[in-house]
């Protein structure tokens, strides 16, 4: 409706729910990413990211002897026999071959197990922070009985409860991980639910969850990116500390947390199978975690001391 004041048409002004201007969002990542890509480690390690995921992408086209190819008269060869780049182990397998595949199990494990957390826990989080009251107090008291446990002890007691293998492994570790992602979306959702656009997104009748998944879940982004890239690393030592148990991939699976398993056996006789599968595992996450610190000082440079 338009207002008539002599010959001025006034047209009132619309409530907007807007929370931050387009330009004003674009800048901010583009301030960030200005800030990621001078940040060296982080160059580093996203280049020895990127590797790794095009090598777990086409490890089937590359030219590698089968993983499960049984060579018994050169078993325990060392490093550099023949075809055997990294020697074999004590059934004539290729090393090279069964670290490369490796880290296509390791990357997914590492990736669907924090998608499982991130997902499933930003969900719990916000539900938790913008409803309050008896929701959010039996939301956090059930995260609190799961943060009592270690998150490796907590995936070996929903293996338990499962049973062993590599995809129940995948489960337990992404259900062990969702309360750290649910306590950190909260926490934020608690602060953004009482700024005046998400009022305002209220006041004229937006559903709560629209509000929350077009107002809050946006705040959340920068400290969950940050959470997500620095967790992978750790899920990933945690698969492999499952699998070295037993209780995460059996052979022939070529996983490295088994490749260790196997080689620990054989330290003595061939101690190369511990040592290519412990680099590659030690680069993936070293990689992971330095693009996890440069993306945080990005995205928050004045938390950085």
């Amino acid at each position: 409706m338009f207002h008539v004041t002599g010959e001025t048409v006034v047209e009132p002004k619309q409530v907007t729910t807007d929370p931050v201007p387009t330009v004003a969002v674009r800048s901010e990542w583009n301030l960030a990413w200005r800030r990621l890509r001078k940040n060296k480690a982080a160059m580093v390690g996203g280049a020895i990211l990127i590797l790794l995921t095009l090598v777990a992408i086409f490890a089937d086209l590359l030219p590698l002897i089968p993983i499960n190819e049984i060579d018994y008269p050169n078993r325990l060869q060392p490093p550099g026999f023949e075809d055997h780049l990294f020697g074999t182990d004590d059934l004539g397998r290729d090393v090279f071959s069964r670290v490369l595949h490796g880290t296509r199990i390791s990357l997914r494990i590492g990736f669907l197990a924090v998608s499982i957390a991130s997902i499933a826990g930003s969900l719990i989080g916000l539900a938790a922070g913008y409803f309050g009251g008896w929701v959010d107090m039996l939301i956090s008291r059930v995260l609190d009985v799961i943060l009592a446990f270690p998150g490796l002890l907590a995936a070996i007691v929903i293996i338990a409860a499962i049973g062993p293998g590599l995809d129940n492994a995948l489960i337990a570790l992404g259900v062990a991980g969702i309360p750290g992602y649910a306590r950190v979306v909260r926490g934020t959702t608690l602060a953004a639910k009482e700024l005046v656009y998400v009022k305002a997104a209220r006041a004229v009748g937006m559903s709560d969850a629209r509000i929350m998944l077009k107002q809050i879940l946006p705040n959340t982004l920068s400290p969950l990116l940050v959470m997500i890239s620095l967790g992978i690393g750790g899920t990933m030592l945690a698969a492999a500390g499952l699998s070295f148990l037993g209780l995460g991939a059996a052979e022939p699976v070529p996983e490295w947390g088994l490749e260790l398993n196997i080689g620990r056996a054989l330290l003595v006789d061939a101690p190369w199978i511990v040592l290519f599968n412990s680099l590659a595992l030690a680069s993936a996450v070293l990689s992971i975690n330095m693009v996890g610190d440069g993306l945080r000082e990005a995205l928050d440079p004045q938390g950085v001391a």
